[in-house]
This record gives C-alpha cells, structure tokens and sequence, in this order.
C-alpha cells in the first residue's frame, strides 16, 4: 500500500524563463538585450525574415528550383448529400446552374462541383458535376441514383 509519505512529484520542473528589464544585477537589466539605439532597440519593432541589414538576402540569392502546380489548382466547391437531400425534391437535376438558382453556391467557381459523401441521399435525383469522391460513386450506384461527370 501507498503511504502519504512515500508520494513522489513525478512531474517535470517548470523551466525558468529569462526576465528581462529587472535591473542591473539580473544581467539582463538596463536595454535588456536590445542594445543602444536604433529599429532594434524600440518597442513594436519587427525584424523582417531573412534580412541581412541591406545586402541583398540569400533567399534572393539562391535558384528557384523545382515546381509546384499550387498557382494552377482551381478550387472546387463542394456540396454534400446532405444539402442535396434537404434543397432537392424526386427527379430534379442537381447541376450548377440549379445550384446556382437556389443560392447554394457562389456565381463564380473556377474548378466546379465537387459532390461528397456526407449525410445520407434517399430522393431520386439526377446528379451532374465536376467530381465525385469515391464513397459518393459507390453510394450513389448502391441506391442507383444517376450521375454524370462534366468537364
């Protein structure tokens, strides 16, 4: 058995922080680390990152390498069972011009639809759109709801 005795603090100590500005004696007192004069040394000053005090950066310096298709992804909006279900009546066509029409998605989408398995579709609909995710395409085969991807 556990005595009160015999307990042990098993957690770790609190690192201590560095204070700065509390005198003299703390060695950090006086400008506390900032220095004399200057940006640096005044408050609501921001070093900017990678500055090297005007030469010209060595993130400048250095060769774009490499590529990324981040600038040619067009965003795609997507739109669920669930708000199918709740906007939809039997035999409507879900599209992006009846999306559109009932205030469900914004005037401009770059990338289209994107229909996604949330919430569960129990009317028959006829689904056109951009993408599908796979869990919709087998759910929607499943129910034998039809769909159709447009480019």
């Amino acid at each position: 058995m556990l005595n009160l005795a015999e307990l042990q603090n098993t957690s770790r100590p609190k690192k201590k922080i560095q204070r700065v500005g509390r005198g003299v004696g703390s060695g950090r007192g006086k400008t506390s680390c900032r220095g004399s004069k200057g940006d640096g040394s005044r408050s609501g000053y921001k070093r900017r990152y990678g500055y090297e005090g005007g030469q010209v950066p060595l993130y400048r310096k250095l060769p774009i390498r490499g590529f990324t298709r981040g600038r040619f992804i067009k965003a795609s909006y997507a739109v669920t069972f669930s708000l199918i279900e709740h906007n939809y009546e039997d035999g409507e066509v879900v599209n992006m011009a009846t999306l559109r029409e009932k205030g469900l998605i914004p005037r401009r989408l770059p990338g289209g639809i994107k229909v996604l398995f949330t919430g569960d579709l129990t009317k028959k609909v006829t689904i056109e759109a951009n993408g599908f995710s796979e869990a919709a395409i087998r759910n929607l085969e499943e129910k034998k709801i039809s769909y159709t991807v447009v480019e």
